[in-house]
């Protein structure tokens, strides 16, 4: 299977703090990889330079064999790299169907004069995003909530509605950053399946940053440990639970018994 992203030693400091330590890292097409470790691991870091919200102090990154390495967000969304926040970032007062409507933006082609003038090819094209909003809603789980303000949705149904944005931008590859955070286990049970339907139903290639071992351990085909910055382990859920360095950085002996 072809990799969709490769990161070759790719680093970030700080000042004089090493963030994320020369980390080679690759994501295969269509396969779930889990970034695991502990806090102030460096996952968000990582996170970040691959989506352009940080520019990488030393190495490089392909996307589909593409050089993104410095490039601006709204360039990486646009090649189709999609994400989510650890803490949601939702526009609170507007409703489910904008906030999808939002992430479709980087495909629409109207352009301000059209859209002012109204054209018809203009409202064809909104007609078309009003309905695939609706399809992206009804997909995460949302059906019915087009038109509730998004900060009145239960914590749950917010973490999906930033999926649904997500998907609106078209992406090839999707990063959730802690989606479980804050779920009680139903809702994180349901997630997990979620996960695997956006791969197996949408054919996404996923990378996820998570915290909860029992959805890292069902989901993923390969899960990478960072700690401190650098990569400690790689390998199946499996592999990875018995490594001796995996098992003294972050998961604990009892979590392993």
């Amino acid at each position: 299977m072809a990799d969709l992203l490769v990161a070759d030693r790719l680093r970030k400091e700080f000042g004089g703090l090493v963030a994320v330590n020369d980390v080679d890292f690759t994501i295969p097409e269509r396969a779930i990889v889990s970034l695991i470790g502990p806090n102030g691991a460096g996952k968000t870091t990582f996170f970040n330079m691959l989506t352009g919200v940080y520019r990488a102090t030393s190495g490089q990154i392909l996307f589909r064999d593409v050089d993104v390495t410095g490039k601006p967000p709204h360039a990486i969304t646009e090649l189709g790299i999609g994400r989510t926040f650890q803490n949601i970032r939702l526009f609170q007062h507007m409703t489910a169907l904008e906030n999808v409507l939002v992430g479709m933006h980087a495909r629409l082609k109207g352009g301000i004069i059209r859209s002012i003038l109204g054209t018809p090819g203009v409202r064809r094209e909104e007609r078309r995003a009003h309905e695939r909003a609706r399809e992206l809603l009804r997909f995460c789980g949302l059906r019915g909530r087009d038109g509730e303000v998004s900060r009145n949705l239960a914590y749950g149904d917010q973490r999906r509605l930033e999926v649904a944005r997500a998907l609106a931008t078209e992406p090839l590859l999707l990063l959730l950053d802690e989606p479980t955070a804050g779920m009680n286990p139903q809702e994180t049970a349901d997630f997990t399946s979620f996960v695997g339907r956006l791969r197996d139903e949408r054919e996404l290639t996923i990378l996820l940053i998570e915290h909860d071992m029992k959805v890292v351990m069902g989901v993923s085909d390969r899960v990478t440990v960072l700690d401190y910055g650098e990569k400690i382990a790689e390998g199946t859920p499996d592999e990875v639970q018995r490594d001796e360095r995996v098992i003294e950085a972050y998961l604990g002996r009892a979590a392993t018994a």
